[in-house]
């Protein structure tokens, strides 16, 4: 066992001792993006994702103290549950920001401090912005230093430690109660990546929800004094060895901690689906308009997936024709039929009417996955951005992407 000091201690001397001034301005202006873009997300979802409803519901009926303000559905609960449901409905559309290696952190950090924040009161905007940079950083310095095997899902992990670290400075913790906040939040840390490959349920859409929560209750039970584990990310069984099989590069983790701030490197989504879906998504619609074909001009399309994007066409028949809206978000075939289709994919795509469109159906049933070994996971998620190599960057590959015509 080390003697050193577990890592939660630099997390929170970041966390309650950055200055504002330390910040850079890439990434306090990436932080001011990624604050209106989940703000702009949450009540877009508010009307867009029926499966919200009963959970914004649920928090009206438990009642409690009018603390902070669940958006899109008016009126206020108590913190820990508005930060529960604007957390749900920061990530259902799937339109929230990302890692360039995948995963979400500004649909747990967000909802999190604002919830805080509201409870203060208020609180002055360069610290709300300070903090989403802090939990920025943070989630990306463990992001990239681990090593995953796709079993625990990394944004219910990592979320919470981050998310935690960010409502601790909103709410002004010192530094030993946000060692507190970040074991307590860490002891809750949940939520297995068979959320993402199963079928049928709505959960998915909503996990951020959860993570959210949890950074609130973490927070809040250590501005009372309760005290986490101080060894909770790197004791025996502590974060890093139980969820990462201790995989993890803590000189990495720290790097110019302090000085530089990662956050400015997330990435905002030019469609409102998985990741794993843009390659294929831009492939198609470049194909078809480099190619000038029409839906009729097309027999059928072979998607050329390796192992992480074959598990968004599986069971195929479901990936083809998805019953839940948050299924269709997660499916290769079906994201790829509505480019070929519609010549783009928005939100209205993602409906339950949009999910029974004949046209789109019929070519989603035209759709087969080939297995490529070549795209398969090899340790982190390439950039989805115009200049990725992630699938198709300035013209369709027909590795990924490929059209058979009558």
């Amino acid at each position: 066992m080390s003697t050193q000091p577990d890592l939660a201690f630099d997390l929170a001397r970041l966390a309650a001792g950055t200055g504002s001034g330390a910040i850079g301005p890439a990434s306090r202006d990436r932080a001011k993006q990624s604050i209106m873009d989940t703000l702009g997300v949450m009540i877009a979802a508010s009307s867009l994702a029926p499966s919200v409803r009963p959970v914004a519901e649920l928090a009206f009926e438990m009642g409690g103290r009018a603390e902070a303000t669940v958006l899109g559905f008016g009126g206020k609960v108590p913190a820990l549950n508005a930060g529960f449901v604007n957390g749900a409905m920061a990530h259902c559309l799937d339109f929230d920001d990302h890692a360039p290696e995948g995963h979400h952190p500004s649909s747990s950090i967000v909802p999190a401090a604002f919830a805080l924040a509201e409870r203060a009161g208020g609180i002055p905007g360069s610290e709300m912005i300070a903090a989403t940079v802090i939990g920025q950083d943070i989630f990306l310095r463990i992001r990239r230093n681990v090593a995953w095997k796709h079993d625990w899902h990394l944004t219910t992990i990592i979320g919470t430690i981050s998310a935690a670290a960010a409502a601790a400075r909103v709410a002004g913790l010192d530094e030993a109660q946000t060692v507190s906040a970040i074991g307590i939040a860490a002891h809750q840390a949940s939520g297995t990546m068979e959320l993402a490959y199963g079928t049928g349920s709505d959960l998915r859409g909503m996990y951020a929800g959860f993570v959210a929560k949890q950074a609130v209750l973490a927070v809040l039970m250590a501005e009372r004094g309760v005290v986490g584990p101080s060894s909770m990310l790197e004791g025996p069984a502590g974060f890093f060895a139980t969820y990462l099989d201790g995989n993890y590069d803590r000189a990495a983790m720290l790097r110019d901690i302090g000085r530089d701030f990662t956050g400015h490197e997330i990435l905002f989504k030019a469609w409102p689906s998985c990741g794993l879906t843009h390659s294929y998504i831009h492939a198609t619609l470049r194909l078809m308009a480099e190619e000038r074909l029409a839906p009729s001009d097309i027999a059928g399309i072979t998607v050329h997936v390796g192992d992480v994007q074959e598990r968004l066409c599986t069971p195929i028949e479901t990936r083809r024709a998805p019953r839940v809206p948050v299924d269709a978000k997660f499916s290769i075939p079906y994201c790829v039929a509505v480019a070929a289709v519609r010549g783009t994919v928005g939100l209205a795509d993602f409906t339950e009417a949009a999910l029974a469109d004949p046209e789109v159906l019929a070519m989603a049933a035209r759709i087969e996955p080939r297995p490529d070994a070549g795209g398969n996971w090899s340790g982190c998620l390439p950039a989805l951005s115009d200049s990725a190599t992630c699938g198709a960057t300035a013209s369709h590959s027909p590795r990924w992407v490929s059209a058979a015509l009558p």
